[in-house]
């Protein structure tokens, strides 16, 4: 067996952020009563949306702080509606109501689960990677059932830099113990978890979840699965 250790993404690889923060952003819109200020709901939605794809990515990059990202991905989608009066507290509060919603949510990807309990079968030390807020990513954690997978956490705030940046791995590395030879990636971002990884010298799996295109990637993944179930057959 040639890895020991593996990096895991949370986010979109075992959780289902996107499906769950659809659920929680419509509940936001609720609990704001943002009908009065939107005549279609889905203008939100897709402002907020097209936001916070180009905001985590600046965010990935070290382009802006976690301030900048929390409050711009709810005052570009609000700047859409009539006669509301946006303001950074509103942006907030909206920010705090929003991921107490989406961190209670327990969706996971299909196969998360089956994949997890064979990997820790098969002897795996298992480290969660990801770029995700501290105090969100352990509730969610929890609301899934998946803490007791990991052997350790590995959260860009506390290793003060972001996937893809090869400090974020060698910070990881450190961290766990892990070799670099002996340790694969696995994530659903071909940026920041692939081409980070590999950049830092890792053996990286693309779960190809978002049908990205591979062949202009200027690396290519060791592996790619189009499903978690895949990756029974490769580890």
């Amino acid at each position: 067996m040639k890895y020991k250790d593996l990096f895991i993404d949370f986010d979109d690889t075992l959780y289902d952020t996107h499906g769950n923060a659809v659920i929680a952003l419509s509940e936001t819109f609720e609990a704001f009563h943002l009908e009065q200020y939107f005549a279609d709901p889905q203008v939100f939605f897709d402002a907020y949306w097209w936001a916070n794809i180009d905001l985590w990515s600046r965010y990935s990059k070290g382009e802006i702080t976690r301030d900048y990202l929390i409050v711009e991905r709810f005052r570009r989608p609000l700047s859409e509606g009539k006669g509301i009066e946006i303001t950074e507290a509103l942006c907030l509060e909206m920010s705090d109501c929003f991921l107490d919603f989406c961190a209670s949510k327990p969706g996971v990807i299909n196969g998360a689960h089956e994949l997890m309990d064979y990997l820790k079968q098969r002897g795996y030390r298992m480290h969660m990677t990801s770029n995700g807020f501290h105090e969100v990513q352990y509730k969610k954690l929890a609301a899934c059932g998946m803490r007791e997978y990991f052997d350790t956490i590995i959260l860009s705030e506390d290793a003060g830099v972001n996937k893809p940046s090869p400090a974020f791995f060698d910070y990881a590395l450190r961290q766990t113990g892990a070799s670099r030879e002996t340790t694969l990636m696995i994530g659903d971002n071909l940026q920041t978890d692939i081409l980070g990884a590999l950049s830092a010298g890792i053996d990286a799996l693309l779960f190809n979840r978002w049908e990205v295109d591979t062949k202009e990637s200027p690396h290519a993944p060791t592996f790619v699965v189009n499903n978690l179930r895949d990756i029974l057959g490769i580890l």
